[in-house]
């Protein structure tokens, strides 16, 4: 059964018209398993007769998966937050996110409080369960899960509730104190270590088709928690090179490996059935004010990447280009016709304004992938960390390069390799050398704004990364306001964490945030406050 079917059937099936709606919150899921306890007998698809797992675990798990993806990689985080930060996309109609304005307390408000009371209360509930039935196979993927949804908090506002976080319900605070980023951290690569060796220690594959990214594998999941690890372990380098590296070593030497090919990708295939589509394709039925950017653009066809038609659509002049981030709607307005659409990957199959033919809605969203890894350990190497060596830099980036073509759907080997025999491509070591990686990885991010908004702070590449000329601020944001719920409500936490981490502003770096320490910053003017 495909990653797809196992969505479809476990969530469509499952869940009659009406109550579709409900699975968008934490009663959806009640609804879900009193649905599969009426007696369909389709409670035993998701059930090892070896090692059963709770039913409520399942639909909780199968749940906040789908909610977890579409928070960090659907269109209010992502596609209207962090591609715009990174300079993915550009808006060419309503521009307040492009120019900061909409990233501001009020709009981030929703994203920060929902991660907890939807997502990550569900993933303790899963946790709880599993962990009572001694069960590795449900709660440990689940703890991946649940790391993976958490580094996007941290990542983008720093300090967060973490330790106290999601006790209300079992007696414990309703006011939760703010973590310390490099806590948060430290218990990441805890709890990723712990992970991986309990899934590959003989734990079941409980979920099955519960789980629509793995099918409950635990091969797959301890994969998954070792690549994380990894990429958890770059982004500190900057701030605790040493503890960057040896966290690195473990996660390269850890139980199960990491990534070694795209079939290892973590990665949601959307059934694409009208209801659970792709989130960023689903919203592009309505809306046309996505535009690609200057910056990636340039940067697309000066490499002449065979991505480019893949990545984009033509204008309607027939041609690539870009639009300008960070202006107002009437500068943007043009670019509605002159600056390229994203990819016909990306649509539907028909829209309100054309017909694309695209297949955009069962376009898988991208948790982690192999690319990535081998980035990781191309910049692991040229900086002689994690028991690499510089020598080995060239084969792990070329390896990134070619495994984020084939990921995209590039079929030409000679494409490739002409593409890595290109004077800007080809590997040059050093100081030039990191910032190819940089950059090749920030192109293979397309997709997952987010992650490339945070290499983009770790290594300032590409340097082209500029607010535009309406941007409420002269500098790239570097984290996101606090929620105005918990400022109202937890506003002693909320300063105690603003007086560990600086003003609660765009311009405040979180810990691992150090462009200072950073060589592939060096010489830069980011404007920071």
């Amino acid at each position: 059964m495909t990653r797809a079917m196992r969505l479809s059937t476990h969530i469509t099936q499952h869940t009659s018209m009406t109550n579709r709606n409900f699975l968008r919150t934490g009663a959806g899921a009640l609804v879900l398993t009193a649905l599969m306890a009426c007696g369909t007998g389709l409670t035993d698809v998701n059930r090892n007769p070896n090692h059963p797992v709770d039913a409520a675990a399942a639909a909780l798990f199968t749940n906040a998966t789908r909610t977890t993806v579409d928070r960090w990689l659907g269109t209010t985080y992502d596609w209207r937050g962090g591609e715009f930060l990174a300079q993915h996309l550009a808006e060419v109609q309503y521009t307040d996110e492009d120019t900061y304005i909409r990233l501001a307390r009020a709009y981030m408000t929703a994203t920060f409080d929902g991660t907890y009371f939807q997502e990550l209360e569900d993933l303790k509930k899963v946790i709880s369960k599993g962990v009572a039935a001694s069960d590795p196979g449900t709660w440990a993927p689940a703890t991946v899960l649940k790391t993976w949804s958490s580094d996007f908090l941290t990542d983008s506002w720093g300090d967060i509730p973490y330790a106290e976080a999601l006790a209300a319900d079992t007696g414990g605070t309703t006011k939760p104190t703010y973590d310390a980023q490099q806590a948060v951290y430290a218990d990441f690569f805890t709890t990723l270590d712990n992970a991986a060796t309990v899934l590959t220690g003989g734990a079941s594959a409980s979920l099955g088709s519960a789980d629509p990214i793995y099918g409950g594998d635990p091969a797959a999941w301890a994969k998954f928690a070792n690549s994380l690890h990894a990429r958890l372990a770059m982004r500190i380098v900057n701030q605790d090179p040493g503890t960057a590296s040896a966290e690195l070593l473990k996660a390269f030497a850890a139980p199960g490996g990491v990534f070694t090919s795209n079939a290892d990708n973590a990665e949601l295939k959307w059934p694409g059935d009208g209801v659970y589509d792709n989130p960023f394709s689903a919203s592009l039925q309505t809306r046309d004010d996505y535009r690609m950017s200057n910056t990636f653009m340039d940067i697309l066809t000066g490499y002449s990447d065979p991505r480019l038609p893949i990545f984009a659509d033509t204008t309607d002049a027939g041609i690539y280009a870009g639009a300008p981030n960070g202006v107002d709607a009437p500068t943007a307005q043009p670019f509605i016709t002159n600056a390229s659409r994203v990819g016909r990957i990306f649509f539907p199959g028909a829209t309100s304004y054309t017909n694309y033919g695209g297949s955009g809605a069962i376009l898988p969203s991208e948790l982690l992938t192999y690319a990535e890894v081998e980035f990781i350990k191309a910049e692991a190497a040229a900086r002689n960390m994690g028991g690499l060596n510089a020598a080995q830099a060239p084969a792990f980036y070329a390896e990134g390069i070619r495994a984020s073509m084939e990921q995209w759907g590039v079929t030409s080997a000679a494409a490739i390799t002409a593409y890595l025999a290109r004077p800007e491509v080809a590997y040059q070591g050093g100081l030039a050398g990191l910032k190819q990686i940089a950059i090749q990885k920030w192109i293979a991010l397309y997709g997952d704004g987010g992650n490339a908004w945070f290499e983009w702070r770790r290594t300032c590449q590409p340097s082209t990364v500029t607010p535009g000329p309406a941007a409420t601020e002269n500098y790239v944001p570097r984290r996101f306001y606090y929620s105005q719920t918990e400022v109202s409500v937890n506003g002693a936490n909320v300063d105690a964490a603003i007086t560990n981490q600086g003003t609660d502003n765009f311009g405040t770096l979180v810990w691992w945030d150090k462009p200072a320490n950073a060589p592939t910053c060096a010489g830069l003017n980011l404007n920071l406050p």
